[in-house]
């Protein structure tokens, strides 16, 4: 596996694996009717542009295995946690541990003391895994639809 930075070109493949990994991996924790609010496919050009932009702004790390991505993961210069996505077909192979070791260097690096996130119910125990604090449960409203999710935080010490 390599972990590189961000190029403008793998905003494709990002969108595409951001869509199917929530709608095939969130599902046991998510009603469909949640999971098209959250990733529908009528945003993907809106998507396209807008993370390009938000992730070219952020610190942005992708992860390939044969030149293909198999996850990626940001943050912003505060360190708020924004995204961190493992495509469906490799899961538990240390991918989203290598993503968020990066960018945990990369926040100690800029002299940040904690890192945030909001964390799916699906993500919840493996950001715990890494020394993620419960803050709050939140309940956040997309398209009219509710969906739950958790604030986390890790302090570096």
């Amino acid at each position: 596996m390599e972990i590189r930075k961000f190029h403008i070109s793998d905003i494709s493949q990002i969108v595409i694996l951001f869509y199917e990994t929530v709608h095939s991996l969130n599902k046991k924790d998510y009603t469909q009717e949640q999971l098209d609010s959250w990733a529908s496919k009528d945003d993907e050009a809106f998507r396209l542009e807008s993370w390009k932009d938000s992730m070219s702004n952020n610190i942005t790390y992708v992860a390939l295995i044969n030149d293909r991505i198999v996850g990626f993961s940001d943050m912003t210069l505060k360190g708020y946690l924004d995204r961190l996505y493992v495509h469906k077909d490799f899961q538990g192979q240390g991918v989203a541990s290598s993503l968020i070791t990066v960018l945990e260097i990369e926040a100690r690096k800029l002299g940040l003391t904690k890192l945030d996130i909001d964390a799916s119910i699906t993500a919840k125990s493996f950001f715990e895994h890494h020394g993620y604090q419960l803050v709050q449960t939140q309940c956040v409203i997309r398209k009219g639809i509710k969906l739950f999710n958790f604030k986390m935080i890790k302090v570096f010490h």
